[in-house]
């Protein structure tokens, strides 16, 4: 299926979305999740992945290689950097050691 009228998907990514904002270009080996969510006038860069539930907002650069996880949510006017990974800092799924006093 080819991408909406003003949005750029290059041959070699994946757009799952149909949320994409219009001016958008998602670069080779990107993947874009069904539900995720991208603004208008945004850069998404070779490698990077966004998933279900993520939330982009207008004008923003998500460069190489960076991953938004479900639940994050960038604004807009907002550069994420190559290789960003972002994390669920709310809910960490590491098990809690107790602390040992020396």
């Amino acid at each position: 299926m080819p991408p909406p009228a003003g949005i750029f998907v290059h041959r070699l990514a994946l757009c799952e979305s149909d949320e994409i904002g219009a001016g958008t270009q998602i670069w080779a080996f990107a993947h874009v999740m069904k539900g995720a969510v991208i603004g208008r006038d945004c850069n998404i860069g070779d490698h990077a992945f966004i998933e279900t539930g993520a939330r982009i907002g207008d004008r923003v650069t998500v460069k190489n290689q960076a991953m938004v996880w479900d639940g994050i949510e960038i604004g807009d006017d907002v550069f994420v950097g190559p290789g960003v990974s972002f994390t669920n800092d709310v809910f960490p799924r590491s098990r809690r050691l107790p602390a040992v006093a020396s």
